[in-house]
């Protein structure tokens, strides 16, 4: 146990001795650059600190919680004392040491503007029709104590790298966007190594012209064969929020008191995965010093776990997984997903392309809502096709995916050898934490397709 943490474990083993039945300090150092250049020009350009700490303790189920900015450690010791009044535990004192907890590295440099001019100039280039650009570059590094009761102190450093590109078109009145972004969790020199910032930008280009030429989606029902690259947002909205315990319990998901239960076709098998190194939910322990895991959540079919963090796992009396994750110190911890996805299958695209005969087959998807409770959802497609006779047809827009989570599971009847991660941020209790889905290509019989025509 490190030295300096030794007056906040003191202060955790009085509170036990107290009456509470857990307790932990999150401690955390952070800092962070963003830059949005549009039109040519620098629209925003940002900097921020974010040091803080949070106390947590529980007792019969009830959290009680504080928080405070500043990771000194008489700022820390002095929420832990607030939690513990709250709490009514008597005796806890707060320390006099302004000694920071968590040293401070060197800071980062801001994004280069001339980096994003140089880019937009290239793809103005290539099209005539364009009519706003916009690039957003974001880094951000947080470095993390968590003081736990068991005399640990857990440890963990991320960078959150991420950038988007958005671009709007206009042919003869008509408006289409096209948007495409990257995020990994690394530091900005292999972030740059890993993407490509051109070829993003000319991928976001290429779809809102595509889309300029789309005639309007037919409505029905019909085979919808998914892309890899559609991105995996049935997996986590429809289906992953679902299987967080906190949900499972409170908010009665449809997955409640299944497991061991058949949810899904014998060839799904569902993972959420922190431990992959590079993408964007990825940690070496989550936001309660859990360690991460490999949890299968569905296998072959049948429902094997839900995601848990502490206070789930013992209300609930299930394993603790290592999804106890949280925004910054000023949030206390829920069960969230980290890297979840499907495992791929044997099923070659050219198969699953004839055996849909008739259909859509969508490219990417775009945003939606969904009850987690029932997995009723809403999808907009914002890259799609008509499939006829086996093949891909034109392109068609305003396609929207309507349908039920678990139903979609139990409708898949073909996997794709590949497997696309997407990253992007989940909200979720008011809070928002980077995410990756993944999804080999699929085909879904039988789903509701809505469009401009019947």
């Amino acid at each position: 146990m490190s030295d300096k943490f030794e007056f906040l474990h003191d202060s955790i083993k009085k509170a036990l001795k107290g009456g509470a039945d857990y307790a932990d300090i999150y401690i955390q150092s952070g800092e962070g650059h963003s830059l949005h250049y549009e039109d040519g020009k620098i629209d925003e350009i940002s900097s921020s600190i974010s040091d803080g700490a949070g106390s947590r303790i529980i007792i019969g189920g009830k959290t009680f919680y504080s928080h405070t900015p500043g990771n000194a450690l008489a700022q820390v010791s002095s929420s832990f004392v607030d939690c513990a009044e709250s709490a009514s535990i008597a005796g806890i004192k707060a320390s006099d040491s302004h000694r920071p907890l968590i040293d401070r590295e060197t800071p980062m440099a801001p994004p280069s503007a001339e980096f994003f001019r140089e880019m937009d100039d290239a793809v103005k280039k290539e099209a005539d029709c364009i009519r706003q650009t916009s690039y957003r570059y974001s880094l951000l590094h947080r470095r993390f104590a968590v003081v736990k009761p068991d005399g640990a102190t857990a440890f963990d450093a991320r960078f959150y790298s991420s950038f988007s590109v958005q671009v709007i078109v206009e042919r003869d009145g008509v408006l289409q966007t096209g948007r495409e972004r990257r995020c990994f969790s690394l530091p900005e020199k292999d972030f740059w190594e890993t993407s490509a910032p051109l070829e993003i930008a000319e991928t976001a280009l290429r779809r809102a012209v595509l889309m300029l030429g789309a005639r309007a989606c037919p409505a029905g029902v019909m085979n919808v064969l998914m892309d890899g690259e559609a991105g995996g947002t049935i997996v986590h909205e429809a289906c992953g929020h679902g299987l967080e315990a906190d949900i499972v319990e409170k908010d009665s998901s449809v997955y409640r008191g299944r497991i061991g239960e058949k949810v899904a076709q014998e060839n799904v098998t569902m993972v959420d995965d922190a431990t992959l190194a590079g993408l964007y939910g990825s940690f070496r322990c989550d936001d309660e010093g859990t360690p991460a895991e490999r949890t299968i959540l569905i296998e072959n079919g049948v429902l094997k776990r839900y995601m848990t963090d502490v206070l789930s796992s013992r209300l609930y009396g299930m394993p603790l997984t290592g999804n106890g994750r949280r925004e910054s110190y000023r949030s206390v911890p829920v069960p969230r997903m980290s890297n979840t996805f499907l495992l791929p299958g044997g099923d070659d695209f050219d198969e699953m392309l004839a055996r849909a005969e008739k259909g859509l087959y969508v490219k990417k998807m775009g945003g939606g809502e969904v009850a987690p409770t029932s997995g009723d959802f809403v999808f907009h497609v914002t890259e799609g096709y008509l499939i006829e006779k086996g093949r891909i047809g034109e392109p068609v827009r305003g396609a929207i995916l309507t349908g039920n989570g678990p139903a979609a599971l139990a409708n898949i009847s073909a996997l794709g050898h590949n497997l696309v991660m997407d990253p992007g941020i989940c909200g979720k209790a008011g809070q928002s934490v980077p995410v990756t889905d993944g999804q080999p290509s699929m085909l879904i019989e039988g789903l509701t397709v809505g469009g401009s025509e019947v």
